[in-house]
């Protein structure tokens, strides 16, 4: 089992959108072990492959006992009025803030077999969805925030143990 340590606010490879899986070969398989084994512990829902140091567009979820994976996922459909959810990262550790999110979402990707396989959900699935999508497009929960809450967050990383 390799749980792979997490980046944190800050390292470049959360600011950067990863790139496409192409072939699916014995790395693309290890980045997948590595992304289960890593989401398997107590209080993950989701690991992006960025969060691991590793630029390609894959994550595992791990939500209600359903654990999985998708490369090169994309959300397909978001549906239901955007709603305040409180919401924390691994990369921002420690810190919670409201962020908005469509309560339904639907995402499609490949499986290791290069087959197209789908996921979806509401509540904190939904949620994972958005949320490690948005890591592979180099984004963090804090980019979502409005301002004057933006502002406080910062706040709180620089104050913050681990930055």
């Amino acid at each position: 089992m390799t749980v792979r340590e997490i980046r944190t606010f800050g390292d470049p490879v959360l600011k950067t959108v990863s790139d496409p899986i192409g072939e699916i070969d014995d790395r693309v398989r290890g980045l997948v072990d590595d992304l289960l084994d890593s989401v398997r512990l107590p209080g993950r829902a989701g690991v992006a492959a960025a969060q691991i140091g590793v630029n390609l567009r894959a994550f595992s979820y791990n939500v209600d006992g359903e654990m999985g994976y998708l490369l090169n996922p994309r959300i397909v459909e978001l549906s239901g009025e955007p709603e305040l959810v409180d919401e924390g990262c691994l990369s921002v550790p420690y810190l919670w803030f409201k962020t908005l999110r469509y309560p339904y979402a639907r995402a499609v990707g490949l499986n290791l077999e290069g087959e197209e396989v789908e996921v979806s959900g509401t509540g904190v699935m939904a949620q994972a969805l958005q949320h490690e999508i948005d890591h592979l497009d180099g984004l963090l929960y804090l980019d979502r925030l409005d301002k004057p809450t933006r502002r406080e967050a910062m706040r709180q990383v620089r104050e913050s143990d681990w930055f």
